[in-house]
């Protein structure tokens, strides 16, 4: 069985029937677990495993787990720091910055893929335009090129731990106040105005960016769709421009942003019209049922492997990893960015 174009999440720390159920299907390429899914590192560790003997390959598991606010699970999981920390430093000094972002995106897939998960979808590129709450000190930097090079070390950090990296939210959602999970977010810019916030993207993509998530983000200068419905911005930039070749993944079509393409089920069907290879639908089982059967007899088999690519590699026992002289070294880098306690967007 492959995997398919649909990531779906769970009501709680445990699977349902009802969920077992959909997870089964074809058309279900994994889950996306939140906050509500820890309880423990072991009750974790079981679920992911639960998940994992679902279906021949193995289901993806994918969480949010950027640092700062949003990191899903905390203790006793390192205490990341918000992105913004690298940033800052950086301006300190460049080196020790770079090492840090490096010992981020290691501890940060080192410590998930010791409980078996396969993704977080991270780093965040979106620019620090201090125009978005939403992302806020989820970015790096407001230079596009800081942002590209620690981005870049983030994501070589990950890949030596064996998980690979999610570049975000393309092509921007710096550069509008409201928030798309709750509002229609617009970015009246210009296309020329946008090559900035294009920029980091360029240098991910040419050392090898495994995938990216697209944004629920209007540019009524380029496309009036979000670009997470637009085959302008998937397939006429970041595939031909852009010339990407890895998974294309959709932000959660629950989102108020995405909510111009239609029910749930219409708006994955756009998204993947689009060149989306994987659609999030996040916090709405409800439509689980009606979005499988919209999707009946649908195959990608170039989304396919794209999407077999981002299975996690290698895997260290918990125990193991945190003796490990790596994980203290990392662990040095990055204590000195840890100071402050941070609100989470919880899920």
């Amino acid at each position: 069985m492959s995997l398919g174009p649909l990531m779906i999440d769970l009501k709680g720390t445990s699977i349902d029937a009802d969920e077992r159920e959909w997870l089964r299907s074809p058309l279900v390429a994994g889950v996306i677990l939140f906050k509500r899914n820890f309880e423990s590192r072991e009750q974790l560790e079981r679920l992911v495993e639960e998940i994992h003997a679902i279906r021949e390959p193995p289901l993806l598991v994918a969480v949010d787990h950027e640092g700062g606010r949003v990191q899903r699970f905390h203790e006793p999981f390192f205490r990341l720091p918000p992105a913004r920390a690298l940033g800052h430093l950086y301006d300190e000094n460049p080196s020790a910055a770079l090492e840090a972002a490096q010992a981020f995106g290691w501890i940060m897939a080192a410590e998930l893929r010791s409980v078996g998960i396969d993704l977080s979808f991270a780093p965040v590129v979106d620019l620090d335009r201090k125009l978005a709450d939403v992302i806020g000190d989820r970015a790096l930097h407001s230079d596009p090129e800081i942002t590209a090079k620690l981005a870049r070390r983030l994501m070589k950090g990950a890949s030596d731990a064996g998980m690979a990296a999610t570049a975000k939210h393309f092509p921007t959602h710096a550069g509008v106040r409201a928030d798309s999970h709750t509002e229609v977010a617009v970015d009246r810019r210009e296309y020329t105005d946008l090559l900035d916030d294009l920029a980091p993207y360029r240098t991910l993509i040419a050392a090898g960016l495994p995938s990216i998530m697209v944004a629920h983000v209007c540019f009524p200068e380029v496309d009036p769709l979000p670009a997470s419905l637009s085959s302008w911005w998937i397939r006429t930039q970041l595939r031909a421009e852009l010339r990407f070749t890895g998974a294309i993944i959709s932000d959660d079509v629950s989102m108020a942003g995405a909510a111009v393409g239609g029910t749930h089920a219409e708006r994955v069907k756009r998204a993947l019209d689009a060149g989306c290879d994987l659609v999030l639908v996040c916090n709405a089982p409800e439509e689980v049922p009606a979005t499988l059967d919209a999707l009946q007899g649908f195959v990608d088999p170039t989304a396919q492997v794209r999407l077999m690519r981002l299975r996690g590699r290698k895997r260290i026992d918990w125990d193991e990893l945190h003796r490990s002289d790596e994980w203290h070294r990392a662990c040095e880098r990055l204590r000195p960015l840890t100071g402050r306690p941070e609100l989470t967007l919880d899920g």
